[in-house]
């Protein structure tokens, strides 16, 4: 049934449309740089005409912030809402298929797309990289450069746990689509989710308390390409998402297995 699932996903244009935008964005920063270089040598974005390297890691940066937890949400929040706004979430029950398997089915598909999303930031910056910049060491704000291989590596690494970070958003959204028949309100409740986040995790008058807000660590990523890596804060926000995940997926199971979706 998870083939099907994934096959009936790769069929709808939502899936390109998402996926279609996490790729062109490298393509448009990378462009940009190309006709406009960068000037300063401060933060990654100064060095992005360095190489393959310093664009992928400025892609993902500027991609994760806002862009990608738009697509992860409409992934997660169209799952069960889509079936039930179209009318084939009744047709779905009627088969010998438990609740509790069919949502397991649609998170798991759900989060393989978004891994899809986040390492594909990644792929297509290198590409692009390649084609308008070459392949040279990682240029580190105000360090000495990282082999291409060390930072490839480590590339790999930061696009895993940025895929991670957006459990909770994945989470949120896939709990508002069992409880509501518009995925159209699931996915903007993610999307919500995450511009709230964002938005109190940038107030300097709240720093006491930012750690609470998942994207909190959403950037901690970034350690990794600085002397030896730094995984104490990456720990944490693997380890942050994991409350967000077991509270928002259990009300998703607990509402699901109680709600009237065969009248």
């Amino acid at each position: 049934m998870i083939t099907v699932e994934i096959r009936k996903q790769f069929l709808r244009l939502r899936t390109y449309i998402g996926l279609g935008l996490v790729a062109l964005i490298p393509i448009i920063l990378a462009a940009t740089f190309k006709a406009n270089p960068p000037q300063g040598l401060e933060n990654f974005v100064d060095l992005s005409t360095a190489g393959a390297m310093n664009v992928a890691i400025t892609s993902l940066t500027e991609v994760s912030a806002f862009l990608l937890i738009v697509v992860v949400s409409l992934f997660a929040g169209e799952t069960v809402a889509g079936e039930a706004e179209w009318g084939t979430l009744r047709y779905l029950l009627v088969r010998p298929v438990s609740r509790n398997r069919l949502l397991a089915i649609k998170l798991t598909v759900s989060a393989l797309l978004a891994l899809i999303a986040t390492a594909l930031i990644s792929l297509v910056a290198l590409a692009i990289g390649v084609v308008l910049f070459g392949w040279h060491s990682l240029q580190v704000p105000g360090l000495v450069a990282l082999s291409s291989g060390q930072a490839l590596e480590r590339l790999a690494l930061a696009t895993l746990y940025v895929a991670w970070i957006q459990a909770a958003y994945i989470s949120f959204a896939f709990m508002l689509s069992t409880m509501t028949d518009r995925a159209f309100a699931a996915v903007a409740g993610g999307v919500g989710l995450g511009v709230v986040s964002q938005i109190l995790n940038n107030i300097s008058a709240l720093n006491g308390t930012s750690y609470v807000y998942p994207t909190h660590y959403l950037d901690f990523w970034q350690h990794l390409f600085f002397g030896p890596p730094e995984t104490a804060d990456l720990v944490r926000g693997v380890l942050w998402q994991v409350p967000y995940v077991a509270v928002f997926l259990g009300v998703a199971w607990w509402w699901f297995n109680r709600k009237d979706v065969v009248s």
